[in-house]
């Protein structure tokens, strides 16, 4: 019997995502739980395990897609023997230019059968019940009409397209390519358009719709969608939700990186990558120990500062998709070993793509460390919901008074934002200080313990 996969809400409020590649075709053998594919969301890469055992019958979204929750994406004949219901419309089957509304979430998984037992559940995501639906949302699985002959070519373009059957993604391509859904021969189940009758109308076009569409040869026009569209919005809300202030020191930080030297020959930090970064990420949670007020979150509802007993240590990755910001969740508890583990844990797995969603969630205060970048400080935007974040400027050396003398010392630039209805000038300067003061003289972390 042929079970169709809708796409499903992964667990972090996920409206729609991008196919992003698929690990199956048509003809393969899948068991239960083996990955389909990989989606992406607006945080990170996803896998997609089977709900299903059988055979995959039909892909029905290509990479590049972007859909909605609830669309079919996948089609598996699970060897049931039972005859096959016919092929579902389900949105595509609404007016041409409304959105059609996503079924349920609950119907991408197999519902318990019968007799008792449990159906599959997706690995990760748990069994849910169904949720009482809303007034006039679909509650079961109409069977499409039976298939009659092709119809004629339809109105001329620009009549209305509403009895048309097609599903997102092929009225999405549609629109990309400039084609009068009307005029198209439908060739799919139960009368709906295909992919393939689409392009059918523009020979030129190319097999999957561009990702990067390029307009004209001086433009190129980028989608903003995922990691990207995410960002935008939650830098949007902070800048005018919080008011800023920036505070910058320089800071004489040789001393942090003769002790980075050692360490990387310490038999302790065997195999464990050491930066600068580290001892960085220590100075921020002793600082936070003598001013707690920078590890806080404005409650508007309840009109309270809530001010945090633990930090939840943020750290500002760029990656091949977009900035992401994992968080090492009780870094103020851990060692520096184990502090150095967890930072290079969620940077390598940020910049993979494959952070969880746990991890992105439920940061404290954030350091972001454009000094890779070779620049020297900046004034970054806070998290939303975050008091403070920390930006760390390239350590390079340069001539600066030491004990009298002009030497060439390790310098660096830290520059310190935080939210104003938090923190005063007074609070957020004595924060970066004591940053600095940690940096210049790496023991007082252990004196001011």
């Amino acid at each position: 019997m042929n079970q169709r996969f809708a796409l499903p809400d992964v667990g972090e409020g996920l409206t729609e995502a991008e196919i992003v590649t698929w690990k199956v075709k048509p003809g393969d053998t899948v068991a239960l739980n083996d990955v389909l594919l990989e989606i992406e969301t607006a945080k990170s890469l996803v896998e997609l395990p089977s709900p299903y055992a059988g055979v995959v019958a039909e892909l029905l979204v290509a990479e590049g897609d972007t859909v909605e929750v609830g669309t079919d994406i996948v089609v598996v004949d699970d060897g049931s023997g039972a005859a096959a219901g016919p092929a579902d419309p389900g949105p595509a089957a609404e007016p041409a230019g409304e959105p059609a509304e996503p079924a349920a979430v609950a119907e991408a998984s197999p519902q318990p059968a019968p007799d008792g037992g449990s159906g599959a559940t997706l690995v990760g995501y748990g069994s849910r019940e169904v949720a009482p639906r809303r007034r006039g949302a679909r509650t079961t699985r109409e069977p499409a009409p039976a298939p009659g002959p092709a119809p004629a070519p339809g109105p001329a373009p620009g009549a209305p397209a509403a009895h048309v059957l097609a599903k997102p993604p092929v009225r999405k391509l549609a629109r990309d390519l400039g084609v009068d859904l009307t005029r198209a021969v439908p060739t799919g189940p139960g009368g709906t358009v295909t992919r393939a009758d689409v392009l059918a109308l523009v020979p030129a076009a190319p097999a999957e719709p561009p990702r990067r569409v390029e307009q004209h040869a001086r433009e190129r026009h980028v989608p903003i969608r995922g990691i990207r569209k995410a960002t935008a919005a939650a830098m949007v809300e902070s800048a005018f939700s919080a008011p800023h202030v920036t505070v910058f020191t320089t800071v004489d930080a040789t001393r942090t990186m003769k002790l980075v030297q050692r360490l990387k020959t310490d038999p302790e930090f065997a195999g464990i990558k050491v930066s600068p970064l580290l001892l960085v990420a220590k100075a921020l949670l002793v600082a936070v120990r003598r001013n707690p007020d920078i590890n806080a979150t404005w409650d508007e509802e309840n009109q309270v500062i809530v001010v945090k007993n633990y930090v939840n240590l943020g750290i500002a990755v760029a990656t091949p998709r977009g900035l992401l910001v994992p968080n090492v969740k009780d870094a103020d508890e851990m060692t520096l070993k184990d502090l150095a583990v967890h930072l290079n844990s969620v940077a390598g797995t940020a910049r993979e793509g494959r952070t969880a969603p746990r991890d992105l969630a439920g940061g404290t205060i954030t350091i972001s460390n454009v000094g890779t970048f070779g620049i020297d400080t900046g004034t970054p935007i806070l998290n939303p919901g975050e008091a403070a974040i920390l930006a760390v400027g390239k350590i390079a050396q340069r001539p600066w008074v030491h004990k009298g003398k002009i030497k060439p010392r390790y310098l660096a630039t830290l520059g310190l934002s935080f939210d104003h209805r938090m923190l005063d000038g007074e609070s957020g300067s004595r924060a970066l200080a004591d940053v600095a003061a940690v940096l210049e003289d790496p023991a007082r972390a252990l004196t001011w313990s």
